[in-house]
């Protein structure tokens, strides 16, 4: 057959001749590598289009170089006509979620771009200067870029107006509140992360600045090895700031401007903190336990890494030497540690009743024989152990006999631990024995408190009730948020109850007197397979009264499909689509395949609600949480090919590829599910924040969270500030101003929501990763709001050493 007229025409423009080889053959290549992923696809019975689309790539690149440009450039049409019908068509299938345009762009982009820049250089390459041909394809190309970039300008992130006037807020005087002062984790040892103030409302939080700063000068002493991560919520009582930094050193502040008045170092040893995920200090403990102006009256409680706990004078930070053994209390005793850091506290001590009460996280998969999960409570004026809760240990108050230790490998509780004086309770949100992703010899006892709420004695330590929110645990679906106590109507009657937020993204309301849920659970069938010699349960508990936050929020858990995977690139999305259809999935409790046969897990292991918990607003009855939506890849390796070595025979987490998990038939790989190119597999939003009724279960409003400003492919910073919604770790601070501040995201921004609408109100651009929980206080008549900014390693935010602090112009 001839070749076209046009397949003959002069060239006009060597270098557009050039440009355009170029280009056409980077097609190719793209082509070529999306050939192969597509035919894995096709063949394991996925979509045809990452095929056909590589075909079309690969062909009409060598059209080109064959000087077929006509019938390349229809392929090139074709491809790209294909590509946008395809994008919509999958977008539509998923329901047009939140941040679709992130996913159209993505699944579009690169060969849109591709397509234009080739068509231009043909152009060039063919048409002589200013000719009408040139001139039509450039203001083709110009026109979509002043789109592309007047869109970008349309879905910028900005602050608006509130909906309505600012609200006033519950009483001060109400014991799960927060008023002038911020004496716990969560405001109070109740845990709604609510204050009373409302100095700073709707009307008045645009006018919001920074008020001081201060920095602690604390940084990683091996850096690659030693991962900090601020998420701290500082303490406020009386007329001193306490914060605390990701290497336990305390600071006391001037709450007015930041100056120090005191600090301490510890000297956390650096062995230890090489066995801990994070090295973090999410709070210290404080007590009032004489008569005021008595040395150690008031008291600065704080743990660390090596396993101490340690008082100091809240007011000039000396020793309290009648505490323990001059000051200190040594956690290591009875828990057969084997090595230094194997477990320890990174949420603090919670102070009440009179006892300093300290559980520990244990460092995750290394041996199923890991130190005991205890939780201990001292006594707060002399250091004496009171009681010590384990499962296996049926009287807590019973002493070790001689070189007895705690139970190893128990269930243990790493999170922060709440407490009602009213009641006399402490509620412990446990995680999992020694091993995660193996339960075959878990003792029923273990089953029963693992991934539970616990209800203790203040006094003795006597469970009192205990419920789990999994059964038989295999995922790593822990308790990672804080216990809240809340008061609620059931049936006309007032309760006490323990609002439960989990990583399953559950909400789970319980009576705090007995553990009976308050509002319907439902035991849904779940399941089954998978390894050999693991039970598994047949049934599941979905409280049915409340929105699930684990994927979008719903009244469903969201269940990922392959339309769910995206990547930048052709070549990245197929590798991401790949390894869907080669993973097992089910839903969210896929049991663990075989060996070898990576299994999806989603929500992953950060969650759904992690540590940094929900706030609650007592007025307006609304919870308000934040979530992250990012799987995970978990496989099993037999225990043959398990070459690292755990932490207590040497082995150190960073030089782990796989968690040992010693003891067990396997080890365990568990990678958050990226590409290749460092982004997640499945299309944003990739964190979530939500409001919820607590009394009618409605979801008020809901809302991607976080902007790709400070992130991006290859961990490069898009420079984006587009609301897309990213992993987020810290929680929210709740106030009567109506107002909701919030950091967490992995953008360096605080922000503040109206809390009864999700709009944004004012933000500030911070100088490093706020993944901490916000607090405010009151002092001398103005409020504050503060919030430690100092990055989280393991999400790769930026790092520093920074506590700010913003208020209203004098």
């Amino acid at each position: 057959m001839p070749r076209a007229p046009s397949d003959h025409a002069p060239v006009h423009s060597r270098a557009a001749h050039v440009i355009y080889l170029i280009l056409t053959t980077v097609s190719g290549l793209i082509g070529a590598a999306t050939v192969w992923f597509g035919a894995q696809i096709t063949w394991l019975g996925g979509t045809w289009y990452y095929l056909l689309l590589g075909l079309a790539l690969s062909v009409a690149a060598a059209l080109a170089w064959l000087g077929r440009h006509r019938a390349a450039l229809g392929l090139f049409t074709a491809a790209f006509v294909a590509t946008i019908l395809w994008s919509l068509v999958e977008i539509a299938g998923k329901g047009w979620m939140p941040a679709w345009g992130f996913d159209f762009a993505a699944r579009s982009g690169i060969i849109a771009l591709l397509f234009a820049l080739t068509v231009i250089a043909f152009a060039f390459r063919s048409t002589p200067p200013r000719s009408t041909p040139r001139r039509a394809v450039l203001g083709l190309f110009g026109g979509g870029v002043v789109a592309a970039l007047a869109l970008v300008g349309v879905f910028w992130e900005r602050t608006t107006e509130p909906a309505g006037a600012a609200l006033a807020g519950a009483p001060p005087a109400s014991p799960a509140a927060s008023g002038a002062d911020w004496t716990a984790f969560g405001g109070t040892t109740r845990g709604q992360r609510y204050s009373a103030l409302d100095r700073i409302t709707t009307t008045n939080v645009a006018d919001l600045q920074e008020a001081w700063r201060f920095n602690t000068g604390d940084s990683t002493p091996r850096e690659g090895r030693i991962f900090y991560s601020a998420q701290n919520t500082p303490l406020k009582v009386g007329d001193l700031l306490y914060t605390c930094s990701p290497s336990s050193q305390v600071f006391a502040l001037d709450p007015a401007t930041g100056a120090e008045v005191w600090s301490f170092d510890p000297q956390n040893s650096p062995d230890a903190m090489e066995s801990t995920f994070s090295v973090a200090c999410r709070a210290v403990g404080h007590a009032e336990i004489g008569p005021a102006g008595a040395q150690c009256a008031a008291r600065i409680y704080v743990t660390t890494e090596d396993g101490r706990l340690i008082a100091r004078d809240a007011l000039d930070g000396s020793d309290c030497a009648a505490f323990g053994t001059d000051g200190t209390v040594d956690l290591t005793e009875g828990m057969g540690e084997r090595q230094p850091g194997f477990f320890s506290n990174n949420s603090g001590p919670t102070v009440a009743g009179g006892v300093v009460i300290v559980g520990q996280q244990v460092s995750d998969n290394q041996r199923r024989d890991s130190p005991s999960g205890v939780v201990r409570a001292y006594d707060a004026a002399s250091g004496e152990l009171r009681w010590a809760w384990d499962v296996l240990r049926p009287d807590p108050q019973a002493p070790l006999a001689e070189g007895e230790i705690y139970p190893r490998g128990t269930p243990n509780v790493w999170n922060v631990i709440s407490a009602d004086e009213e009641l006399g309770l402490a509620f412990l949100g446990t995680g999992n024995p020694g091993a995660d992703q193996w339960g075959g010899d878990r003792t029923p006892e273990e089953e029963e408190v693992t991934a539970a709420v616990v209800a203790v004695d203040l006094e003795t330590g006597e469970e009192r009730w205990s419920y789990a929110t999994v059964r038989l645990d295999r995922w790593d679906y822990d308790i990672g948020a804080q216990p809240m106590l809340v008061d609620v109507e059931i049936d006309g009657a007032p309760r006490r109850a323990v609002m439960q937020g989990t990583k399953t993204g559950r909400l789970f309301l319980l009576d705090a007197l007995t553990g009976e849920p308050l509002r319907p659970v439902e035991e849904v069938p779940v399941p089954q397979g998978g390894r050999p010699s693991d039970d598994l349960s047949p049934v599941q508990p979905f409280p049915a009264h409340y929105p699930l936050f684990a994927g979008m929020p719903g009244s469903e858990p969201e269940t990922l499909e392959p339309r769910d995977t995206w990547g930048i690139t052709p070549i990245d999305a197929a590798m991401c689509r790949l390894t869907f259809h080669q993973a097992r999935y089910e839903g969210m409790f896929t049991p663990l395949a075989e060996p070898g046969t990576p299994m999806l897990m989603m929500p992953g292991i950060m969650g759904g609600m992690n540590w940094g918990g929900m706030g609650f607003d007592p007025a307006q009855r609304l919870l308000i949480s934040n979530y992250s939506r990012m799987p995970n890849i978990v496989t099993l390796i037999a225990r043959e090919n398990v070459e690292d070595v755990p932490v207590g025979d040497g082995g150190a987490r960073p030089d782990q590829e796989v968690a040992p998990q010693a003891g067990t038939p396997y080890g365990v790989d568990r990678p958050t599910w990226l590409s290749v190119l460092n982004i997640p597999c499945i299309a944003p939003p990739w964190g979530i924040m939500a409001a919820t009724h607590i009394d009618t279960g409605e979801l008020v409003w809901s809302q991607p969270f976080g902007t790709g400003f400070d992130s991006g492919p290859l961990g490069i910073p898009s420079r984006l500030k587009i609301v897309m919604g990213t992993a987020n770790q810290g929680g929210p601070l709740v106030t009567a101003g109506g107002l909701t501040f919030i950091g967490a995201a992995q953008d360096d921004y605080l922000r503040a929501f109206e809390t009864a609408t999700g709009r944004l109100l004012w933000q500030a651009r911070l100088d490093a990763g706020p993944q901490a929980g916000p607090m405010t206080y009151e002092h001398e008549g103005r409020q504050y709001v503060a919030i430690v900014n100092a990055g989280h390693a393991r999400l790769e935010t930026n790092m520093g050493d920074a506590l700010t602090v913003f208020a209203l112009p004098e």
